[in-house]
């Protein structure tokens, strides 16, 4: 009995990793696809130099928020994690993290909403008629 028990924790172990990695990179699965905005933005709407520095600055204030989200979620694996090797079940730790986690995903994703709709403004409305389009597919992307 003791033997299974102990041979356990090695794949609690792996399953938590996987988790947590699994976990940031569906979180993160939105940064890939702002590739494909950000080529919009800066090669295919000719922008101006007053529209290139204003978006300029807000994506630079994103990049800031963004990153502390992304490390925010990280920490809430880091955190299922310990709760899985430790407690070996859904404790109250582990949904303490989820919970955690979640809520950073949440945030992120607001304030990526938030961003992208900021940027927006900074558009003419044929430039904008353009990007909704490409946001419409980058969201899509994945849709069955």
């Amino acid at each position: 009995m003791k033997r299974a028990a102990l041979g356990l924790i090695p794949l609690t172990f792996l399953l938590a990793v996987l988790g947590g990695w699994l976990g940031v990179r569906l979180g993160q699965g939105g940064a890939d696809s702002n590739l494909g905005l950000d080529r919009v933005l800066h090669h295919d709407l000719a922008l101006s130099k007053e529209q290139e520095t204003r978006i300029e600055a807000l994506e630079a204030s994103f990049a800031v928020q963004r990153k502390a989200l992304e490390a925010e979620m990280r920490l809430a694996n880091h955190d299922l994690a310990q709760a899985i090797v430790t407690d070996h079940r859904m404790s109250p730790a582990a949904e303490q993290a989820i919970g955690h986690f979640h809520q950073a995903m949440r945030q992120l994703q607001e304030a990526t909403t938030a961003h992208v709709l900021s940027m927006r403004e900074v558009l003419t409305p044929a430039q904008a008629t353009i990007f909704d389009r490409s946001v419409v597919r980058v969201l899509n992307a994945d849709a069955p």
